[in-house]
């Protein structure tokens, strides 16, 4: 059976707003469906352990899933996401694959957090895939930081910059992730149409553009590990 780590973010707070983030709810519950569904454990992590805070848009009725709402009749999913383990009692060796989900939380804690950058590596190294969408590629950033020179010419996807003007928080976040990356020396390869779904594989690497990516980013994943 195979064994899958998800990485959710541990932060809230938006710059200059009010407003919250964390995860984008959709972009946990559809990959962990698809990895529960096809008959593989899921284990959850973050930076700080504990319930990971959850973007309140991403709970409003125009983006609610089929996932989102089997996870609200799911009491052992609802436990799990409350009890996440914190990233450094994670050991690389006891997992399959790693995926990290999005929402704006990632692009300040997981593109600095040392432990997940090291983990990426170690997954890698061990030829076990990464996979990350919309803001989760932020977790890519910390890696880069481990090892200079590792996102140059790599074909990523990950929420671009006119996804994020379109959303209205182009000024509330600390960099535009697409340009980020691309400063970086990645590739980042984006729907011709914003929101739709927008997958890349670039070897272990597996990277989806937005919440609607967020399924077909896991499906790649699974593909990729049978």
């Amino acid at each position: 059976m195979k064994k899958i780590l998800m990485v959710l973010t541990s932060h809230a707070e938006m710059e200059n707003t009010d407003s919250k983030t964390g995860v984008w709810l959709g972009e946990f519950t559809d990959p962990y469906y698809e990895f529960i569904d096809a008959g593989y454990t899921v284990t959850l992590s973050s930076p700080k352990g504990g319930r990971p805070p959850v973007d309140p848009m991403s709970e409003l009725t125009e983006n609610i899933t089929g996932a989102n709402r089997r996870f609200q009749d799911d009491e052992a999913a609802r436990a799990a996401f409350s009890h996440t383990t914190p990233l450094n009692q994670i050991n690389h060796a006891d997992y399959d694959a790693v995926f990290y989900p999005g929402g704006h939380g990632p692009i300040w804690d997981l593109a600095k957090d040392n432990n997940s950058g090291i983990l990426i590596h170690n997954f890698l190294d061990s030829g076990k895939p990464v996979a990350a969408v919309c803001h989760g590629p932020a977790a890519l950033i910390s890696a880069e930081q481990q090892r200079p020179g590792f996102l140059k010419g790599k074909n990523i996807s990950a929420f671009s910059n006119t996804e994020e003007t379109m959303v209205g928080r182009s000024g509330n976040v600390p960099y535009l992730l697409q340009t980020k990356l691309e400063e970086l020396g990645a590739e980042v390869k984006t729907a011709l149409v914003p929101f739709l779904s927008h997958v890349e594989t670039d070897g272990l690497l597996v990277t989806g553009q937005n919440p609607l990516s967020a399924g077909p980013t896991a499906k790649a994943l699974i593909e990729l590990l049978e």
